[in-house]
């Protein structure tokens, strides 16, 4: 349900999908704010984003403390995938509307749909505060923790879920790993056990068990389950990306490589399938199709830290430190507290001469990678799978 106006004190969860109004006239819009509110409210819930987005702009030009305006505004840009935007008002709302937990969520989501997790948490966990028995933000939540390696708060946060979601693989997945990481042995069983159950010998369930092994470096347990999966369903999403994976652990290049261009020929908007190529022709010496396979996934998805350092790689063994600097740049606009970020600018300024620039790039990768693992115990692998708008 997309933001009411402003007399309204609570927000329902989600990114407005489900609210619903009555178009009004258009001699309403300029002499009628609320009125003028329902129309975009109306628009929104019927996909038409333009005429949502000039309504509710149409309500801000009239009542600029109009926080449901901003809010919904805000969906708009979610819809769209234009996260700057969706966040600036978003912000704007919550400033406007701060008991609104709806809006919270939202800012949550946009920072969960970058995958930019760490970001994320604060809003889902004032949310999970506020509405403690909410499914969607508390679930959204443990993923996080899950994802930054905070095992134990990933499994305390997921474990009340039990009662919903244990019918699910991708949770008793997720809630399995992260206890058995945590030191719950009992609950690592008890998900287990119950993954094992549910699963019947079906492809997702040797889809999931093949990600707890994997996520544990046991790659050829987790191979054998992949490959399970693939000959029951060679079409299953994300199945070829973890055979794929797993074969770059297991240093088998040319395997890889094939199995990240089958999971892109079934799922041929995923960013991190060109990624993951980008890495595997990298190590193989293949510069040109590197360089190719991170402009496709940047093309995808323009926020991948991974892809820039990957040209940036490229660009410095081929000498090019203008253009490497170029990408490193970049990453650092959308990560600056990747250790590997200023490592690999201290790499390249030292090859250019530029010792003491050098120097204190190469300091500030050590004192940051020093503090994130104090932090955090990082270790997940790449999930695709877990992060299809969960509801």
């Amino acid at each position: 349900m997309a933001i009411p106006p402003r007399q309204a004190s609570s927000a329902p969860l989600g990114d407005g999908r489900n609210g619903a109004a009555a178009p009004q006239s258009s001699g309403a819009r300029l002499a009628d704010p609320a009125k003028l509110f329902q129309r975009g409210q109306g628009a929104l819930t019927h996909g038409r984003l333009d005429e949502a987005e000039r309504d509710f702009r149409g309500v801000l030009q009239v009542d600029p403390q109009s926080g449901g305006a901003y809010a919904n505004l805000g969906v708009v840009y979610m819809r769209r995938k234009q996260w700057t935007k969706a966040l600036e008002t978003l912000q704007k709302a919550e400033h406007l509307m701060p008991q609104v937990a709806g809006i919270r969520l939202n800012i949550g989501l946009a920072y969960y749909r970058q995958s930019e997790f760490l970001q994320a948490i604060p809003p889902f966990e004032s949310v999970v505060h506020d509405q403690p028995d909410a499914l969607q933000p508390r679930y959204l939540l443990g993923l996080c923790y899950f994802f930054a390696g905070r095992w134990a708060d990933a499994t305390a946060t997921l474990e009340p879920l039990w009662t919903q979601e244990s019918g699910q693989l991708p949770y008793l997945y997720v809630l399995s790993n992260a206890a058995h990481r945590a030191g719950r042995k009992e609950l690592d069983d008890r998900a287990t056990a119950q993954l094992i159950k549910l699963g019947n010998g079906s492809p997702e369930y040797h889809l999931f068990v093949g990600k707890y092994h994997l996520n544990l470096d046991q790659y050829d347990a987790a191979l054998a389950e992949f490959q399970a999966a693939a000959e029951a369903d060679p079409k299953l999403p994300f199945v070829h990306f973890n055979l794929g994976f797993t074969y770059l652990k297991k240093q088998e290049y040319s395997r890889a490589r094939d199995e990240f261009l089958k999971d892109a020929a079934v799922e041929p908007d995923l960013a991190l399938n060109y990624d993951e190529l980008g890495d595997v022709y990298w190590l193989m010496q293949e510069d040109q199709n590197a360089e190719k396979s991170y402009r496709e996934a940047l093309r995808r998805d323009a926020r991948l830290v991974n892809s820039h350092l990957g040209l940036a790689k490229i660009y410095q063994r081929q000498g090019k430190h203008a253009l490497a600097l170029v990408e490193i740049n970049a990453a650092e606009k959308i990560d600056s507290l990747r250790p590997d970020v200023h490592y690999l600018r201290g790499r390249v300024l030292l090859q250019m001469g530029r010792k003491e620039e050098a120097k204190k790039e190469i300091d500030e990768a050590g004192r940051i990678g020093n503090q994130a693992q104090k932090q955090t115990d990082t270790g997940t692998v790449p999930s695709p799978e877990l992060l299809q708008d969960p509801q």
